[in-house]
């Protein structure tokens, strides 16, 4: 993660455990692999070494939007659930559905980074709800850290990420 700069651009240590990231076909992502929008349309899988008694907060986010060059809106949010039960992420709460992949034309390659953090127990999120068809106003310009910090989340324990770039 330091060598693509998501450390210090979206975080400022990185998780020490790798999560597994199974796109459908069996599209895995692999710290930094370039992968094509189309393969990212559907929610992934996601697996990461739980602990079955507690909590977790799972994002998706792209800090280079519109581009790595000009992030003016960093970081777009692409998915965010929480109060996740172990590793049963379709469990948990859903506070911005999840949007595939879909950098700009000409914004060259953007990172998409996954980040897990382990609540302290199950928690109240006040955060206004996301649905696929919400305004840009929405999910531009999410902060990771703050949320990590609003909610007392601590470093991400798990992380991964992919690159992508515009694509037919």
């Amino acid at each position: 993660m330091e060598d693509h700069q998501i450390v210090p651009d979206v975080i400022s240590t990185a998780p020490v455990e790798i999560a597994k990231i199974t796109f459908r076909g069996g599209v895995n992502v692999n710290l930094g692999n370039e992968l094509k929008p189309i393969q990212l349309k559907d929610i992934p899988e996601v697996f990461w070494d739980a602990d079955a008694g507690s909590f977790y907060a799972l994002c998706l986010i792209d800090p280079d939007a519109p581009s790595k060059t000009e992030p003016i809106y960093r970081s777009w949010q692409h998915w965010l659930i929480v109060n996740i039960p172990g590793m049963d992420v379709q469990s948990g709460e859903t506070l911005s559905e999840y949007i595939g992949s879909s950098p700009g034309q000409g914004t060259g390659l953007h990172r998409y980074v996954f980040l897990i953090y382990k609540q302290n127990g199950k928690l109240h999120f006040d955060e206004k709800y996301s649905n696929n068809r919400c305004s840009r106003e929405d999910r531009r310009s999410f902060q990771i850290t703050k949320f990590a910090e609003k909610y007392r989340l601590g470093t991400p324990v798990a992380g991964n990420f992919y690159l992508a770039q515009w694509g037919d």
